[in-house]
């Protein structure tokens, strides 16, 4: 009785599982499932039997999750009946809808940035189980993408640093099609950096010879896959619309490093992160032609409307790099309320 048979009808994953001339059916309506941050997500998954059970069956259902990073599974929720108990990150996030028989759809409340990935929807039943998958991104018009090169210079972070650094900055590594999108969009980058998959990427709008030559056409270009732990690059990170304000401090004087971070504590909010900056000039409209430090160190300004002695005639993040901590400049301040 371990012999399945796997169907695929329209968007619908199908698996079936025979036993005891009982077959165990478990679906999902949508494979995968857009969001943005901060909203609650029910993720499809039901389970029946063909034909129907004289008497209702004690199953276990149990939801796991892969990052898009391809690190190893973890478990999110475990259930038995109406018995419910979830796990780490998870932890008082996640239930079962159980809208209807056999309706084991997982909700995940205050969806955050690490939650996107692939979940894994299993039903238990004795010996038998089967399972389906559904891939969870966030996606559209709250969505942005931006380069990241640390303060040591251009290629010099590994996979898991680039990973971990995207993570400081309120952001996460960049998928393939996140990046195809922003470069839809007009992003344009000579400098390869990592995405999800581990392959190195980098997107052109504007040929020119320095980024692949000028008989290339514009598009990203792909190094392919790379060591993720020998193989340096800069990093493409990916930021959602974020909850709460970012705003540059007025004050009458500017401050190195170390009193900008004090500056926003005094002012009970703490200093903005570089994927804040990022998510408040594209979602919120922030327009500053104003230098102002940022919590990684680095001196930054956001241009909505560009015009004179603001930097270049386009929109974007301007960025003096790191200057040294002991300058003085302004600050920008990010409060989640």
């Amino acid at each position: 009785c371990s012999s399945f048979t796997v169907f695929f009808v329209c968007l619908f994953v199908l698996h079936v599982v025979h036993f005891n001339g009982i077959k165990l059916r478990v679906e999902t309506t949508l494979p995968s499932v857009f969001t943005l941050r901060g909203s609650n997500v029910t993720l499809p998954c039901r389970f029946w039997y063909e034909p129907p059970l004289n008497s209702p069956r004690s199953v276990r259902v149990k939801w796991s999750w892969s990052p898009i990073t391809g690190d190893r599974e973890v478990d999110v929720l475990v259930a038995i009946g109406h018995h419910q108990r979830s796990f780490g990150d998870f932890k008082n996030r996640v239930y079962l809808q159980h809208d209807l028989p056999g309706d084991t759809a997982l909700v995940i409340t205050n969806v955050s940035m690490s939650d996107t990935g692939q979940y894994r929807c299993e039903i238990i039943d004795g010996l038998e189980d089967e399972s389906v998958t559904v891939d969870l991104e966030l996606r559209g018009a709250g969505s942005v993408v931006f380069p990241y090169q640390p303060q040591n210079g251009r290629y010099h972070l590994t996979f898991p640093e680039a990973r971990q650094v995207c993570e400081e900055q309120d952001a996460m590594v960049a998928t393939s099609d996140q990046l195809y999108m922003a470069w839809q969009e007009g992003l344009d980058w000579c400098n390869a950096g990592w995405l999800a998959d581990g392959t190195v990427q980098y997107p052109i709008n504007l040929p020119r010879y320095p980024c692949g030559g000028l008989g290339l056409a514009p598009g990203v270009r792909s190094y392919g896959p790379r060591h993720k732990h020998l193989h340096r690059y800069d990093v493409f990170c990916f930021s959602s619309s974020l909850r709460g304000r970012v705003y540059y401090l007025e004050h009458a004087q500017k401050f190195n490093f170390t009193e900008a971070i004090q500056a926003c504590i005094e002012d009970d909010t703490q200093i903005a992160k570089v994927g804040h900056l990022f998510a408040a000039w594209k979602f919120l409209g922030l327009d500053r032609c104003d230098a102002g430090w940022l919590a990684d160190g680095s001196v930054r300004y956001p241009i909505t409307t560009p015009r004179l002695n603001c930097g270049p005639h386009k929109r974007g993040v301007r960025s003096f790099g790191f200057p040294s901590p002991y300058y003085k400049y302004g600050v920008y301040c990010y409060s989640s309320r």
